[in-house]
This record gives structure tokens, sequence and C-alpha cells, in this order.
């Protein structure tokens, strides 16, 4: 028997959504607004779109969130989203009654959405305080 690896790196923490009913493409033209940026400026992204999709990933990045600040004692405004992923989930088949006691086929695509935050590194931190400190003492 051999051991399954995990992948999730350290200060990695994730969230997931399936079967939500919205097809992947859809999903994905948000997804790619948010993707690499900070939580705080992912979530003004997502309040502020038109779209449809926006509402499940907020949710979904909220949680995220929550997560990292119960599960790893995280704060919220150190974290980034860093992988985002959209997969198409399974197709809801649905039957509408026509005339003459006939149907058709209605299919409704379902998506699964996976949300990974990684904490900002503390090396970053102290390089942008030690620039600070040095401009206030010049």
């Amino acid at each position: 028997m051999t051991k399954k690896q995990n992948n999730t790196t350290y200060g990695e923490v994730s969230a997931s959504g399936h079967d939500i009913p919205m097809s992947a493409h859809k999903a994905r033209r948000v997804i790619d607004q948010i993707r690499g940026r900070s939580y705080e400026e992912a979530l003004m992204i997502l309040e502020f779109m038109p779209y449809r999709a926006c509402y499940p990933i907020l949710k979904l990045i909220y949680s995220a969130a929550a997560n990292a600040s119960h599960n790893k004692a995280y704060n919220k405004a150190d974290l980034i989203i860093s992988k985002v992923e959209v997969n198409k989930g399974t197709t809801r088949k649905k039957l509408k009654p026509l005339a003459k006691g006939r149907s058709c086929l209605i299919k409704r695509s379902t998506c699964h959405i996976t949300v990974r935050l990684n904490i900002l590194k503390k090396m970053q931190n102290l390089s942008i305080d030690k620039l600070k400190m040095s401009e206030k003492n010049i």
C-alpha cells in the first residue's frame, strides 16, 4: 500500500462548492477577474459585478476565509486568492410538458467551484515594514 501524498502547501486553506446550478463557462467569467487578488479586493469586485455567478463565489470566499480564521487563526486581511478552479458538474435533466401528451428534455448544467486562499509571506510583510521605517528615519 502506498500513502496518498498531500499536495496542500503550508498556509493554504480551501473551500469547495459542488453542484452549483450554473454553467462552468459563466462561473469562469467571474473567477478570472478575482484570481490572484487579495481577499478584501476580491470581495469588493464580487459585490459590484452584475453577474448572477458572483453570489455563490462570494459565499465560497467567505467560507474559505472563515476556515482560515477559525482553524488556523489567520488574519483575513493577510489572505490572497491563490487558486480558484471551476469544473463542470453533472447535468440535471427535467421534462417540460408539451401539447398532446408530449414532452421535451431540458438540460440544466451545474459546476463545482474550489477556492484556495493562501497567507501572504511573512518576509514580504517584514521587508515592507523595513522600507516604511527607513522612510520615516530619513
